[in-house]
């Protein structure tokens, strides 16, 4: 009898923990990291100094754009943002892209949003599609150790004050 109960119960949680979504091993640098079209993304993050900050506690919600989104930007901006002397220009604009929160897609909501850099982007929510400053969110929760990573369509800009 207990060599039944032991197989059933072990039987059961075979069934059970697949259910579980496994717990995530990679925060959203080292996600972003090894992820083909997100180099240009990172190349910025590390040329910024923000690895480690983006790699800390969190939480996070990163809008990443991606390898694609950076290519839209006018020729020689990314090269220019690289160097060292827009070191604080480039950080400005990463993290006009991060939210202080993980925020998962299906709590997103329709407003302004407060960035890590300070400044507030606005995010629209119409016909099923989620917008960022205008850059659409084209694949949602990756979810990292500290905080969840949202694709974006276009790389965003804080706006002058």
């Amino acid at each position: 009898m207990k060599k039944y109960i032991a197989f059933a119960a072990a039987a059961v949680l075979s069934v059970i923990t697949p259910l579980h979504a496994a717990e995530p091993a990679q925060n959203v640098v080292e996600i972003a990291a090894g992820n083909k079209d997100f180099s240009t993304l990172v190349a910025a993050v590390k040329a910024a100094g923000l690895a480690e900050t983006l790699s800390g506690k969190g939480p996070f919600t990163v809008f990443a754009p991606t390898d694609a989104a950076f290519a839209k930007l006018p020729k020689g901006t990314v090269e220019s943002l690289l160097k060292p002397e827009n070191k604080a220009k480039l950080a400005a604009i990463l993290t006009y892209h991060v939210v202080g929160a993980k925020v998962m897609a299906a709590d997103v909501k329709p407003g302004k949003v407060k960035t890590v850099n300070g400044k507030e982007f606005e995010v629209k929510v119409a016909d099923g599609k989620v917008t960022v400053d205008g850059a659409t969110v084209v694949k949602t929760d990756i979810v990292g150790t500290n905080g969840v990573i949202h694709v974006i369509d276009a790389v965003i800009l804080p706006k002058a004050e």
